[in-house]
């Protein structure tokens, strides 16, 4: 209702909400979003309830048609993320809004069609397992672990895709020329457009979005490690203490499933305008080939994508391996 209020009144008062750059909402879209929010805020309460085989139907509809559409919006998280942690000034307040709006709702959405599944299968809907007694007991957590070896392969994979894009810059930050663009004007630039932190940053020769891909290459080995579910020495008073297991997959998911969808997209885009069939992005300081933008385009892609689906394998694999059950249900027998 919250998120539907808001869309209507942005509709009604004309506001601009910006969804990328250079383009905003329709009014016609926010309607429709609104709409959809009550819609699925409607799918949500009747979750609970007992409904006969259509209702069902239609619940578990509205829940599939409207989780993908939150989820797209959530596009922008990243780069708000980089732009509030740099304090590099937000394009706009509204699209942080509005891509806040559309996590919470994929978050909860998500949330509400996992425990409507286990429901319907006749599992307990907190733990997924079938017991006898209330869903509001004690919790079992399980031993720590580290990731399977296939799943931490597959990651230290994709994590690979960072190195182009980092190499990149890095070269730059250096004093290096690469892609057609010479480190200096990549500096000159880079600090003319920073503040703050990424001045800073920048002045060193270090690139800020390379240190946020740390941060996550970070994340993504606390995810695969068994420092991830119980805080190591180094936390000090923290150590040995049991790690909140949403602590790491809130950003994880947050994050890996936007990165995802922006690396997929330019991952696509830069052979669609390698060959002609998207319209090449014109030289713009400090690049001076098109084709060395396209080049960085495709870099940025393969980094953004590795970096997205390494953090979504990783979570999976993170939250099957800590996710705790009902203590009544360790005693009661899973059904063959």
């Amino acid at each position: 209702m919250l998120y539907a209020a808001v869309e209507v009144i942005w509709a009604v008062t004309g506001t601009t909400v910006q969804w990328k750059e250079h383009s905003a909402y329709a009014p016609g879209v926010q309607l429709f979003l609104a709409a959809l929010a009550l819609l699925a805020g409607g799918a949500c309460l009747a979750s609970t309830r007992t409904l006969a085989k259509p209702g069902r139907v239609a619940v578990a509809t509205a829940l599939i048609v409207a989780l993908p559409v939150f989820v797209v919006g959530t596009n922008g998280l990243p780069i708000y993320f980089v732009a509030i942690t740099t304090l590099s000034g937000i394009e706009s307040a509204t699209g942080l809004t509005q891509v806040l709006l559309n996590t919470a709702g994929a978050a909860f959405l998500l949330l509400v069609g996992l425990s409507y599944r286990r429901r319907l299968r006749g599992d307990c809907p907190r733990c997924g397992r079938p017991h006898a007694g209330a869903a509001d007991g004690p919790l079992a957590h399980p031993a720590a672990s580290r990731a399977p070896r296939r799943t931490r392969v597959a990651v230290y994979l994709l994590m690979c895709g960072l190195l182009p894009w980092a190499g990149a810059k890095t070269i730059w930050t250096l004093g290096g020329n690469a892609l057609g663009v010479a480190g200096d004007d990549w500096k000159r630039t880079t600090i003319v457009g920073a503040s703050g932190p990424s001045k800073a940053t920048a002045s060193a020769g270090i690139d800020v979005t390379v240190l946020a891909a740390m941060v996550g290459i970070f994340l993504l080995l606390g995810l695969l490690y068994v420092w991830g579910q119980v805080f190591p020495r180094w936390t000090l008073f923290l150590s040995g203490r049991r790690v909140p297991r949403l602590l790491p997959l809130i950003p994880a998911w947050l994050t890996g499933i936007p990165l995802t969808m922006y690396g997929a997209a330019l991952i696509v885009m830069a052979p669609l305008m390698a060959t002609g069939v998207l319209p090449k992005i014109k030289p713009d300081p400090p690049f001076t080939t098109s084709s060395g933008i396209t080049w960085f385009v495709e870099f940025g892609g393969l980094a953004f994508a590795g970096l997205g689906i390494g953090l979504v394998v990783a979570a999976r694999s993170y939250a099957a391996r800590t996710h705790p059950v009902c203590a009544s249900a360790m005693t009661t027998k899973r059904p063959k």
